[in-house]
């Protein structure tokens, strides 16, 4: 096939940090080009040089052999190179269509040209297989569409090359393969494809060739056919990861910690009664915008609550997710950057903010103490930080939900509720938080996994609640657990179905 771009020894240093290290990647016509690595890897910085985002420190560009200089994104733009975020940029008040053309507004005798916009939006979101009314307000759609219409928005300008950072770290199983439907139909019209991921599984459905990269270097450019997961995966770290999930401490004692009747949140979650017990590992499954999130926020009174909750056998409420801390419950929001941390300040700040009683003395801050607490943490949970005064929004995805546990762990609690706890977390990092997970099991503790990630599910927990549309659909035990008991669960579709859809045969 024919090269389409190539990027010839890119390295890229900001200040005395090197981030990338003489990368060389090429780009075909008509290829999907899948780019793996950790955290921290430089996958995201090849992409926005690649793009024009970024300027490298040296090294070349070409497109289809010509050496090209994008000082800006909209310049790579024109020359047919775009970018589609991991984050979803869209203004939520305005329209599809007013989304779409926002900076390139069609315009006639002076004045914007609403029918055309809506005309030719409506055209590329056909194109790309969606039913998205282009009138509606961004606010409305479903996170799926939101992705679909910021893709439709790249793809306005002509195109040669596409690429897509982390698409699929908001999606079900279900809304991303029909992502790869539409990567797939660029592929078939002659578009280049590069592909982050840290699913390594989406990966291997998807890919042409793959690049791994570890620690801003290239280690290594393979084609898909016979390179697995798992020796992705090896590749990625620098060492063996055949055993990504921790064994299952012993099963849980009969000892019932919480039990939760009848519990509802107003317009979200109907009925939903459960159990857990000392020592276990809880999974909560189903389809984005299930229930779960509100569930459990609800019950560590983030949310409107109704229903009984029982702690040791005696009934509780909470008031603020302070109360439930002081109760010995602790939650880690999903949302580790607009609910979790505080990303605007350093790592000493956020580890203490939860249990600050503990660093206090009258009305006295003991700031020594608070470092101590922070190299402790760091030590621990292995948090991979250049310096002790940076701020938290530097940090890596994985290594902020390694901070935002060490937050939480500071606390004392015996049950924790851990809401997507990988999301945008790397594997290497992924093997820690297992293992850390594992570890509260074992030490006695009660843990509950929300996850829309079914593999992770059942590598972690002794038994999963699956949620349909706001009720517990079923509870799917330990010798049982597999991913088409959950879809048939989590979609409430025939079984054989269901095990199509876990497998990606949709």
């Amino acid at each position: 096939m024919e090269l389409v771009l190539r990027v010839d020894a890119i390295s890229k240093s900001f200040g005395p940090i090197e981030v990338l290290s003489g990368v060389s990647l090429d780009v075909k016509r008509g290829e999907i080009h899948a780019v793996i690595g950790e955290n921290g890897a430089g996958k995201s910085t090849l992409m926005k040089v690649m793009s024009g985002h970024l300027a490298p420190t040296s090294g070349a560009i070409y497109l289809e052999d010509q050496p090209v200089v994008f000082a800006t994104p909209s310049e790579a733009e024109k020359r047919g190179i775009v970018l589609v975020h991991q984050e979803i940029l869209l203004a939520p008040d305005l329209t599809v269509a007013e989304n779409i053309f926002l900076g390139r507004e069609i315009t006639r005798l002076g004045l914007m040209n609403d029918t055309a916009m809506r005309a030719q939006a409506r055209q590329v979101l056909n194109q790309l297989g969606a039913r998205i009314d282009p009138n509606i307000r961004v606010r409305e759609l479903s996170i799926a569409d939101r992705q679909i219409v910021q893709i439709a928005r790249a793809l306005l300008v002509p195109h040669r090359v596409v690429v897509f950072d982390e698409p699929t770290a908001v999606l079900t199983p279900v809304e991303a393969e029909s992502l790869f439907a539409i990567i797939r139909r660029l592929r078939s019209h002659g578009v280049g494809v590069l592909y982050i991921s840290h699913r390594l599984s989406e990966v291997k459905a998807i890919a042409d060739r793959v690049t791994v990269l570890r620690d801003g270097k290239l280690i290594a450019t393979r084609d898909i056919d016979g390179f697995e997961p798992i020796e992705m995966a090896r590749l990625m770290v620098g060492r063996d990861m055949s055993k990504l999930y921790p064994e299952k401490p012993d099963a849980a004692s009969d000892e019932v910690t919480l039990k939760v009747e009848n519990a509802s949140v107003p317009d979200h979650v109907v009925d939903v009664s459960f159990s857990l017990r000392r020592g276990e590992v809880l999974g909560f499954g189903g389809l984005i915008g299930a229930g779960r999130t509100e569930l459990f926020e609800g019950l560590v009174g983030l949310r409107p609550f109704k229903g009984r909750v029982l702690l040791d056998g005696s009934a509780v409420s909470f008031r603020d997710a302070r109360d439930a801390m002081a109760a010995g419950i602790v939650y880690l929001s999903e949302d580790r950057k607009g609910k979790g941390l505080l990303l605007q300040q350093n790592l000493r700040i956020n580890l203490t903010l939860s249990a600050l009683q503990k660093f206090t003395h009258g009305p006295f801050i003991d700031v020594g103490a608070e470092r101590a607490a922070l190299d402790t943490a760091i030590g621990d949970f292995d948090i991979r930080a250049r310096r002790r005064d940076m701020l938290a929004g530097e940090l890596s995805g994985g290594n902020q939900q390694k901070l935002l546990l060490a937050k939480m762990m500071l606390a004392e609690p015996r049950i924790v509720i851990i809401d997507e706890p990988t999301r945008g977390v790397d594997i290497g990092n992924k093997e820690q938080i297992y293992r850390f997970i594992a570890d509260l099991a074992q030490q006695g503790r009660s843990v509950i996994v929300i996850s829309s990630e079914m593999q992770e599910l059942i590598g972690l927990c002794h038994r999963v609640i699956v949620m349909r549309n706001g009720i517990a659909a079923g509870e799917v035990p330990q010798s049982d657990l597999s991913e088409d008991r959950i879809v048939f669960l989590a979609t409430g579709v025939h079984e054989e179905r269901a095990a199509e859809i876990a497998a990606g045969h949709v």
